[in-house]
């Protein structure tokens, strides 16, 4: 599983005119199923969203978690971050979890989150989304479980 993580005053997901997740400071987490991905990587991956240290303590360094601030965070399913573009000029999908098996640990991840914080808002899984956001820093990591 992959976790392209951005620190953020605020982010939203809409879907057409519909606003489907939205949170004021925080993580925007975008998020691939990879093929093999389980329970234990999934609960890995929960951990490591709320865990992360990536906002400030009193002396300015990164030292603080989503979990210590209390801050939002956005899940938005992103299979694209789990493409193979190693080669050509097209992305190939075949690193990429099948949609059943991504929509399944995506929607595990969700669960997993929100029985350990709030809030936690999420995009639509396999929808057209417009995503905003105002990246805080800007701080940006990628994360693997």
């Amino acid at each position: 599983m992959i976790a392209l993580i951005q620190r953020v005053t605020e982010a939203a997901v809409d879907v057409g005119e519909e606003r489907v997740g939205a949170i004021g400071p925080g993580l925007l987490a975008l998020v691939a199923v990879e093929p093999g991905d389980d329970e234990a990587r999934t609960a890995r991956m929960a951990e490591r969203l709320l865990g992360y240290r990536v906002f400030a303590d009193a002396q300015g360094r990164m030292n603080r978690s989503l979990a210590d601030t209390g801050g939002g965070l956005l899940l938005v399913s992103q299979f694209t971050l789990a493409a193979d573009t190693g080669k050509g000029m097209r992305p190939s999908f075949t690193s990429a979890a099948s949609p059943e098996d991504g929509r399944r640990w995506f929607d595990r991840l969700l669960e997993t989150c929100r029985s350990r914080h709030a809030p936690v808002e999420s995009g639509r899984f396999g929808a057209h989304m417009l995503v905003s956001l105002r990246n805080d820093g800007p701080v940006t990591f990628w994360l693997r479980s």
